[in-house]
């Protein structure tokens, strides 16, 4: 993944990331509130050697001491020294449960014990570490004392321990920040996770990582697609509209010598708006003021005849059996140059027909007659249609829903027709999103500054100079 995946990472799940986070703060946040406070006081012992009045037998005291204070520190938590504390302080608990509470550790290069006891209350903390200093200097003088004598080593407090004003626990801020952390992190790896699992395509690049074939174009998500079907000509303006245009322009590319162009517009499973892609590419084309005939070849659910509210008892299936002759069946449409050849009835053996050798020659027919011909035709995985009409025109055009297709289905409608020796020509990506970090960039190309959002205002100018005047 690049750098810009990641970023199109956090645009898409913004809302769950920032959601994690504040949930990681308030957990953060009820664990300090829900935690009892714990305060910690320390005091520091020095240990010394009695014995010695020369500058020889002083630097030998010294090192004797320097080798004993990480021992002396070690007898903190000992049972000896914490039954002191408790006798001392008049505590009714064990000395087990004073050994997690009490901590020693030396001040390196010197002779000083730095004594530290936690509590629930602060003088409770500072009287413990204060206790536990008086009884271990007891306990070492009881064990460095000779026979008949004191003990020549002397642990002296330096400072006392003070009455703590804070706790150190719970640490509110560091559990508010480390909690938010914790949930920010939780909510990207989900994220990343939940990215990298996702096998459908969404934009060019999943495309490109499935096939080499070019990309014709992006036709954007319309949640009235279905009402109005043919958009350019309902409403030529549009920014979905200048895309079928941006997918016209593209196609001029293919095949560019020839002066009659056939394609097969397809795609791997139902309902990725195959059907509209040829329709509005087809009108478009007759926008430029080509010849274009539209044919559905889509011999078992056909659409073409209900999208171009045309007639469509007469169409395909009866001129490739001779039941009529192709001049009765093809209607034109409009006032263009623009003639459909619908589906006719629904025959039995599609893809033989579709196969057939009345298909050849209707086809070179219709490359004499018209600058294009489009075939409509059925999705490749359920049915063999598409491929079998593959053979016969010059390239196919695969149809991709964004956010359905997935890259599995994708890679195998291009196997399918790699099989059959079919070239394909391109892959329009379809109901794309125009917001969102999937959106494909119809605001970078700026449709509604090339004539849609003037054409808008000037409506509403219009309507509101057509209201009637009140007074």
């Amino acid at each position: 993944m690049e750098l810009s995946d990641y970023i199109r990472i956090i645009r898409k799940y913004w809302v769950l990331l920032v959601a994690a986070t504040l949930v990681g703060v308030g957990a953060g946040a009820v664990a300090s509130l829900l935690q009892k406070p714990v305060y910690s006081s320390s005091t520091q012992v020095f240990v010394s050697l009695q014995a010695g009045e020369t500058t020889a037998e002083l630097a030998q005291g010294n090192t004797f001491t320097l080798s004993r204070v990480a021992t002396y520190a070690n007898l903190v938590d000992s049972q000896r020294v914490l039954d002191g504390v408790i006798e001392a302080l008049e505590l009714e608990e064990p000395y087990s449960s004073l050994d997690p509470r009490v901590s020693a550790a030396t001040v390196p290069e010197t002779t000083i014990i730095e004594i530290s006891a936690t509590g629930d209350d602060p003088a409770e903390a500072a009287a413990l570490a204060d206790a536990t200093a008086a009884s271990l200097s007891e306990t070492v003088a009881a064990i460095e004392a000779r026979p008949d004598q004191t003990s020549p080593v002397q642990l002296a407090v330096v400072e006392r321990a003070s009455v703590p004003t804070s706790p150190i626990s719970p640490r509110t801020t560091v559990n508010i920040v480390l909690g938010g952390l914790i949930g920010l992190a939780l909510a990207v790896g989900f994220s990343l996770l939940r990215e990298v699992l996702d096998t459908r395509i969404r934009n060019e690049r999943d495309v490109r990582a499935v096939t080499d074939a070019p990309m014709l174009g992006a036709i954007a998500f319309d949640p009235k697609a279905k009402q109005r079907p043919l958009i350019v000509h309902v409403d030529p303006l549009s920014p979905r509209s200048e895309s079928f245009r941006t997918l016209r322009t593209n196609l001029q590319f293919i095949e560019v010598d020839d002066d009659s162009r056939s394609l097969v517009v397809t795609s791997a499973t139902p309902g990725e708006g195959k059907s509209t892609t040829t329709a509005n590419l087809a009108i478009a084309m007759a926008d430029a003021g080509q010849t274009v005939i539209l044919v559905d070849a889509d011999l078992r659910k056909p659409k073409v005849a209900d999208y171009m509210n045309i007639d469509g008892g007469v169409g395909l299936t009866d001129v490739l059996i001779g039941r009529a002759d192709l001049v009765d069946a093809v209607q034109q449409w409009g006032t263009k140059s623009l003639y459909v050849l619908p589906a006719g009835q629904i025959p039995p053996n599609p893809s033989e027909l579709l196969g057939s050798k009345a298909m050849a020659t209707l086809l070179k027919e219709l490359q004499a007659e018209f600058d294009w011909v489009l075939f409509d035709a059925p999705p490749l995985l359920p049915v063999t249609d598409a491929a079998v009409l593959s053979k016969h025109v010059e390239s196919v055009v695969l149809v991709a829903s964004a956010g359905k297709a997935t890259k599995h289905q994708l890679e195998t409608a291009v196997q399918l027709l790699d099989t059959v020796d079919s070239q394909v020509g391109g892959v329009v990506l379809t109901m794309v999103p125009t917001r969102g970090a999937d959106a494909y960039g119809y605001g970078h190309y700026g449709y509604g500054h090339y004539g849609y959002s003037e054409r808008k205002e000037q409506e509403r100018k219009a309507k509101r100079l057509a209201l009637p005047k009140v007074r």
